[in-house]
């Protein structure tokens, strides 16, 4: 199988006076797998339905392998799509279920078990071609439906959030699954999810979008450790965001937060004077005994200990009023810290980033992380 690229130049779709996709530029290369990632309501799945033929563009255009397919209907585009209801035929078997949409193609029936069983195989559900989709798991019914869209060759697989429906167990040995079958069959991947951890996971390259834009395009250790603005931060994993005051924007640039002084090693895109976002995640801070002298340490307080298993969450309430979240790993070394000790964090100048812009959104993310905890 070969990789298709997608290109999508200028588009933009509105539903009546509502723009769900708003002057999107975009191309993902052949071969790669690439995701959308962003809170319900962002764009991402009409931007997937785009690529797919389900929606055609209010404006802009659509190109698979350089080819302009913007009202080129569904069936007539190399692409398939997974979806996350699985929408498998429950009066077939694993085997018809797979071989469906090669009948309605001028293979001969020995071409036909061929393919078939060469996809079952490629998903690990050989031995599972004769049972119903009600005799699976739903896992196994993901891997059916990965195999019907497989089975027909497409340059591109379009896969809209198809782990959704699973349990978190299920979901994190699917997402190592998922990005090895991806290698192996060499084709292009656009996944779209609203679970950080599957685009970081997986992605060759991802885009966070933001009310129908893209907000930051990049891999994902460069969208995680170099945020664009205080909105991609605060999606893309857990984020400290702090709001200061810039006093220089070079390089190192030094910030105030209430009356204390911070560096950050990276440059500024605010102005001196003006308001900014400071941001450290979480395992970069550092927390120190009370009363510990240096640059960026700031006095806090420890409101909660929460232990994870392989991490201690700490929740820390600095001494100018922010809240702080610290992340120490499990070394084998006991956290002697209860709710009321007093503490230093130090955020290390290599880890903070100060960000222009007012008052950060308030991201699923950070929803989720504080359920989670």
């Amino acid at each position: 199988m070969a990789g298709g690229s997608i290109e999508l130049a200028g588009v933009s779709k509105r539903f009546g006076d509502a723009t769900a996709v708003n002057q999107i530029d975009l191309t993902v290369a052949g071969g790669e797998f690439f995701s959308l990632l962003g809170p319900s309501g962002c764009g991402k799945t009409t931007t997937l339905r785009l690529v797919a033929g389900f929606e055609w563009p209010t404006s802009g255009r659509v190109l698979l392998d350089g080819a302009d397919v913007s009202a080129v209907p569904p069936h007539r585009r190399d692409v398939n799509t997974v979806f996350q209801s699985y929408a498998l035929f429950p009066f077939l078997s694993v085997f018809d279920n797979v071989a469906f949409g090669l009948r309605y193609t001028r293979t001969t029936r020995a071409q036909l078990r061929a393919r078939v069983g060469a996809a079952l195989d490629l998903v690990s559900m050989t031995s599972y071609a004769s049972r119903r989709p009600s005799q699976l798991s739903g896992g196994q019914q993901q891997r059916v439906a990965l195999a019907r869209a497989l089975v027909l060759d497409p340059k591109v697989l379009l896969l809209d959030e198809p782990l959704g429906a699973l349990d978190a167990k299920l979901r994190r040995s699917l997402k190592v699954e998922l990005k090895a079958l991806q290698e192996r069959v060499g084709i292009t991947f656009l996944y779209v999810t609203h679970d950080q951890e599957e685009a970081l996971t997986m992605s060759d390259r991802l885009a966070v979008m933001n009310t129908g834009r893209i907000a930051q395009v990049g891999t994902p250790r460069e969208v995680y450790e170099e945020p664009a603005d205080a909105y991609v931060a605060d999606f893309l994993g857990a984020a400290n965001l702090m709001e200061v005051s810039v006093s220089s924007a070079g390089e190192p640039a030094t910030v105030k937060l209430g009356e204390v002084v911070l560096t950050s090693s990276h440059a500024c895109a605010a102005e001196a004077g003006q308001r900014a976002h400071a941001v450290i995640r979480p395992e970069r801070v550092r927390v120190e005994p009370h009363g510990s002298d240096g640059p960026n340490r700031v006095p806090a307080l420890v409101e909660r200990v929460v232990f994870l298993g392989s991490a201690t969450q700490l929740m820390l309430r600095l001494a100018t009023g922010a809240s702080l979240q610290a992340l120490l790993h499990n070394d084998g070394e006991r956290v002697d810290l209860a709710q009321g000790s007093p503490v230093h964090a130090y955020l290390p100048a290599d880890a903070l980033r100060v960000l222009a812009g007012g008052p950060a959104p308030v991201a699923a993310s950070t929803v989720e992380a504080s359920l989670a905890s």
